[in-house]
């Protein structure tokens, strides 16, 4: 049987693996930071009426600038933004890719701060970006000193920042990242996946975009917007940015039905955020309880709360899996992640990680 090492992959792609959250399907699923609220009904009917429209016309090209989505997702950011500044893709990790296929590649680096989003450092070998990485200070946190000396070092050609961080949930300043700017010529993207469970007036990079135009904000449907089965990241730039990654982009990349699903969505932008308040309340129940139970969550900005003091971070997973509830274990030593599911399932995983510790002591 031909194995991978017997085909003529590229150099640089042999040994790796490729993403491998666990696509288990199991009662209670908290593994991969989903919003677990279901879309509103009435939204949903909304969407299939746009989807069937969408449909008449199907045998068509789809619109290659998706106008109505940028013009919607321009709106939905503000920030004086429009559709100029506004880039959208299958997800955030393509919007990732198109920015290292346009400002990383082969010959040039990104530099990020582990432990930080998995796909990141997954999608710079994909698009043959040499990896660099720089530690974070206590708690998890990046300091405007500590970038600013990273990157005097290492002189990436880009600059990854996730804020708030996955899988740490920790926030990253716009002190921090206006200094990283102004200590590169290169890139400096900031992920903020998981922005609008941020508390009330905290930080965005968006508030940073006037005036550079080598910053990138990117964003993504899949977490607050309960869409990430429809596939839908995006970016605010600089206008020349966008121009930049229209060389990269493979043609007509966005479907019809997804932009049309996309659209759908966001004209609905307060039915679908309605569920984010309910999260961060679970989100805060679990920092509290988990503490009580003797373990040490990290302050979380996010969906998903980190937490150590694991004594068995595995036998910790497979015992809840076996009771039909999923978490993850995100490679660091004694520590693991769980979403901020609904009441419910925050329940149901709390009672269940209680008893065990029972068990285990």
């Amino acid at each position: 049987m031909t194995s991978l090492n017997d085909l003529p992959i590229r150099d640089d792609l042999r040994g790796l693996t490729p993403y491998g959250a666990p696509q288990k399907h199991v009662r209670v699923e908290l593994n991969v930071n989903e919003n677990t609220h279901p879309v509103p009904e009435t939204v949903i009917d909304d969407i299939m009426v746009r989807v069937r429209d969408a449909l008449t016309s199907i045998n068509r090209y789809p619109d290659r600038e998706f106008t109505p989505l940028r013009d919607a997702l321009a709106t939905y950011l503000g920030h004086g933004l429009s559709r100029d500044n506004i880039w959208a893709a299958n997800g955030s990790n393509e919007v990732i890719q198109h920015t290292l296929q346009a400002f990383g590649g082969p010959g040039r680096s990104v530099l990020a701060f582990p432990p930080t989003y998995s796909m990141h450092k997954i999608i710079a070998a994909g698009s043959g970006t040499q990896w660099l990485t720089a530690e974070r200070g206590p708690g998890f946190e990046i300091t405007p000193e500590l970038a600013v000396a990273a990157i005097e070092s290492q002189r990436p050609d880009v600059i990854f920042f996730c804020t708030p961080n996955n899988p740490t949930g920790t926030p990253v300043s716009n002190a921090t990242i206006a200094a990283a700017y102004d200590a590169t010529d290169g890139m400096v993207f900031v992920d903020e996946a998981y922005a609008e469970f941020a508390p009330a007036g905290s930080d965005t990079a968006l508030d940073l975009l006037e005036g550079r135009p080598r910053l990138i904000v990117s964003r993504t449907m899949s977490k607050a917007f309960a869409f990430a089965g429809a596939r839908v990241g995006y970016l605010a730039a600089d206008p020349a940015v966008v121009d930049a990654l229209r060389l990269v982009r493979l043609p007509y990349h966005l479907s019809a039905l997804t932009q049309a699903a996309a659209v759908g969505a966001l004209a609905h932008t307060p039915e679908m955020l309605g569920m984010v308040d309910d999260i961060k309340v679970q989100r805060d129940r679990l920092e509290r309880e988990l503490a009580g139970l003797g373990f040490t969550p990290y302050p979380s900005a996010a969906n998903f709360v980190l937490f150590g003091n694991v004594a068995n971070p595995q036998q910790v997973f497979d015992d809840l899996l076996a009771q039909g509830i999923i978490i993850r274990d995100v490679g660091i030593g004694h520590h693991l992640r769980v979403t901020a599911g609904t009441e419910q399932e925050t329940t149901e995983f709390l009672s269940a990680l209680s008893a065990l510790e029972a068990t285990l002591a």
